[in-house]
């Protein structure tokens, strides 16, 4: 009660005595403004015929809704223009109203106040004095008396145990407190009435116009108060919706009722008592102090909490769970108390340019601006819910496709995250729309929108268009490829991943080339240039890069023919080993020194390729011409027995043995040749295994291999005997311990083999080249 006195009742009563009572009897002569100039023009436009009549027609214009000749160059105005257009309009509006108070304010005459005037001015002082303390009084004591139940509430909510949840407790507390606080500010403003009407009428048996604008003040004030003491009670925590200590409660509470009483009595009860005594401009003069000292206020409240509130927004921000949310809390963390200063100032300005019309442009925008934040939180929350789950598909489906649902996977998600910052765009136009620097509703309902907005839904059609059809073929190749890999397992799994990846990689660059074109075409961009440029390049390519072309032309009949496949052991370009890579233009050979070879397709005249259906060890084998072939032949048949009894090798074999029999007399052996059916890629270990075999078994059989021999020939005299041989007895440095040399030192003339490889070899043996079992 004594901080309201203090705070409210004191200078209100102090500006009522410098304005004067509301009534007939007091009030002045309202300050005339100078006429206005203008009347001869509109009575000369009527006594003119001709401009009597441009005037019904423009009226007519407005009236039908149409738009005037200078509009479309005011649409046509950039949005930078349109601002600065704004906040020059808003700055000689303020210049002019202050200069229009400044003159009223020169020409005002306190003294001119008769002594009548001045009694008639005591007594409506004291009337509303009267008034004031009658209905603070009532107000005083009704709370009072009804703190034991604001108390009883408070403990009820607090008190621990059953019954219903606690915020539930807490919000029927608080809303059934509000209500009866709310019926306490109706008595004392009934109250109130009652005395102004049957105690404080003046002569003319009316209430006086001052004790009714406060009365009616009182009433919204008070009752804002009361929704003030729903969120920041003070005295009893259970009744404070907000989770926030009681400090925090005491100080925002102290804050805002000032400010509301401030605001609340200058505006609706000085402003409009100044209005009706001294003029609406001092009465404007008035309006602008009380709104510049409301936000001082604002501004000084809102820079002592600076860091708190940001410490707050931060830790929200980092514990959010949704992108968007997060987002907008962290930013506005940074720049909360800039928003917050510029919004009452944009209140303050509007209220006092534009009363009639600012409280409700004020609650649109702030009611359009706070829902369309919170549509685009939910819309981004429900959006990070769809790119957390992610996309499963059924176990039968991803057999068949098993690169579908990671193809999904990659696709969905990064276009939500395009959806999300289309939203925060829109948000933000919505934003701008409702404080009017941007008209969004006015822009995409104009020709500019639509075109603007239709190109780019085509453009994100074709986009999405291009994935879905790069999809749907890629899986395609897929499942038509599976199904081959169940009939042949290593060979179509290797020509699995070759054909796809130069199918899908070439269908990729046709696909993006045309989404491209067309992206550019829906852009405004003429792609007719750009046509013509790549049929230049073309006719350059075909001309300057004759061996690319050949190479990727060469490279897709191999692949359509099954030529290669990713490890099959080739021979291409005159080099053997395995491929490890195959793309369109060319095919790496890892041979069997591990030297990796790239060669191109141009290149390429023959393919040799020893993995295709099966494969056969093609052994010929020399024996003594003393040797009886049939013999050898048998114990050809029992060395491949053993071969084929031994389960390391008998997997590999598909056919008996081949002996194709006497296959050449040669200088000093006669050549025996047999073939060995394998699975391919086997032929090289089992040839290998074979030849020892072979070997363990002719010297068993005592079948000589022969190899080359070299004699020694000494010469001889004429009648034909051969000379002694010189022997040279060579002293060894290791002699025996009975001093006689050793048999080594001893060099006397005698037959020596030579060195060369045996002719029997096999194929593995002629060439060289071809890989182990460890590279097949």
């Amino acid at each position: 009660m004594p901080t309201f006195l203090r705070h409210v009742l004191l200078p209100f009563l102090v500006l009522f005595l410098i304005t004067g009572p509301a009534s007939p009897q007091t009030a002045q002569e309202p300050v005339e403004a100078d006429p206005q100039p203008g009347y001869g023009a509109i009575a000369d436009i009527l006594e003119d015929e001709a401009a009597r009549n441009a005037l019904i027609s423009e009226l007519r214009r407005l009236a039908a809704g149409e738009v005037s000749p200078a509009a479309p160059e005011t649409q046509d105005l950039s949005l930078a223009r349109q601002i600065a257009n704004t906040t020059n309009d808003i700055s000689e509006e303020i210049v002019s109203e202050v200069g229009i108070a400044y003159d009223s304010i020169m020409r005002l005459d306190i003294g001119s106040i008769s002594s009548q005037g001045m009694a008639n001015l005591a007594r409506a002082a004291f009337d509303l004095g009267v008034v004031i303390l009658v209905v603070l009084g009532i107000l005083w004591l009704s709370r009072m008396l009804v703190r034991p139940v604001y108390r009883r509430a408070s403990d009820w909510v607090l008190a621990p145990g059953g019954g219903p949840s606690p915020w539930l407790k807490r919000y029927l507390a608080a809303l059934g407190c509000g209500m009866l606080d709310l019926l306490i500010v109706a008595i004392g403003w009934v109250a109130g009435y009652a005395v102004a009407i049957f105690l404080l009428v003046n002569e003319t048996g009316r209430m006086d116009t001052s004790q009714s604008l406060f009365l009616n003040a009182f009433l919204a004030i008070e009752t804002a108060k009361v929704v003030i003491r729903l969120f920041f009670a003070t005295r009893y925590d259970g009744l404070r919706l907000l989770p926030i200590r009681g400090e925090d409660a005491a100080y925002w509470n102290t804050w805002l009722s000032r400010l509301t009483s401030f605001v609340g009595y200058g505006v609706l009860v000085v402003v409009p008592i100044v209005n009706i005594n001294l003029g609406t401009v001092l009465g404007s003069v008035v309006a602008a102090f009380v709104y510049g000292v409301a936000l001082i206020l604002a501004v000084v409240v809102i820079r002592q909490n600076r860091e708190p509130v940001r410490m707050r927004l931060q830790m929200m921000a980092e514990r959010s769970q949704i992108g968007f949310a997060s987002m907008l809390l962290g930013m506005l963390a940074r720049i909360w108390h800039i928003v917050m200063i510029a919004y009452v100032a944009v209140l303050a300005l509007l209220l006092l340019l534009q009363p009639e019309t600012a409280l409700s442009f004020m609650i649109g925008a702030t009611i359009q601006t706070v829902a369309a934040i919170a549509a685009g939180i939910l819309l981004s929350a429900l959006i990070d819910r769809a790119i957390a789950l992610g996309i499963r598909l059924k176990p039968e489906m991803r057999s068949q496709f098993p690169m579908l649902e990671e193809r999904l996977n990659a696709f969905v998600p990064t276009t939500l995250k395009i959806v999300r910052i289309v939203i925060t765009l829109v948000v933000a136009a919505v934003v701008l729309d409702a404080w009017q620097v941007f008209d969004f509703f006015a822009w995409i309902s104009s020709e500019s929108g639509l075109f603007v907005i239709g190109r780019i839904v085509t453009i994100a059609l074709v986009l999405a268009a291009a994935f879905v059809i790069w999809l749907l073929v890629s899986s395609w190749i897929e499942y038509r490829l599976n199904l081959q890999a169940d009939g042949a397992a290593a060979a179509s799994r290797a020509r699995q991943n070759t054909l796809l990846t130069i199918f899908r990689n070439a269908f990729t660059v046709v696909l993006v080339v045309m989404a491209l074109m067309i992206t550019l075409s829906e852009l405004g961009i003429d792609i007719g240039p750009l046509l013509a440029g790549a049929g230049v390049l073309g006719l350059a390519i075909g001309f300057g890069a004759q061996k690319l072309v050949q190479d990727v032309i060469t490279g897709v009949f191999i692949q359509l023919e099954n030529a290669i496949y990713t490890g099959d052991v080739v021979t291409a370009a005159g080099t053997t080993g395995v491929v490890e890579k195959l793309t369109i233009r060319s095919l790496g050979i890892r041979d069997l020194s591990g030297t990796y070879h790239v060669v191109p397709f141009s290149s390429v005249d023959t393919v040799s390729n020893f993995m295709r259906g099966f494969s056969y060890h093609v052994g010929e084998y020399g024996v003594a011409y003393r040797e009886n072939i049939d013999e050898v032949i048998e114990v050809m048949k029992q060395a491949f027995e053993e071969l084929r009894a031994n389960p390391e090798h008998a997997a590999g074999i598909i056919g008996d043995l081949d002996v194709h029999g006497v296959t050449a007399l040669a200088d000093s052996s006669v050549n025996v040749r047999i073939r060995i059916k394998t699975l391919p890629g086997q032929q090289w270990a089992i040839g290998r295994a074979y030849n020892a075999i072979i070997k363990k078994h002719f010297d068993a059989a005592g079948i000589e291999i022969p190899f080359p021999h070299v004699t020694l020939y000494f010469g001889e005299d004429k009648k034909g005997s051969a000379p002694a041989a010189p022997i040279k007895v060579i002293q060894s440095s290791s002699a025996d311990v009975d001093g006689k040399p050793d048999d080594a030192t001893l060099e006397k003339p005698r037959r020596r083999k030579a060195s060369r490889k045996h002719p029997a070899q096999s194929a593995q043996d002629s060439n060289p080249d071809l890989p182990s079992d460890s590279e097949t």
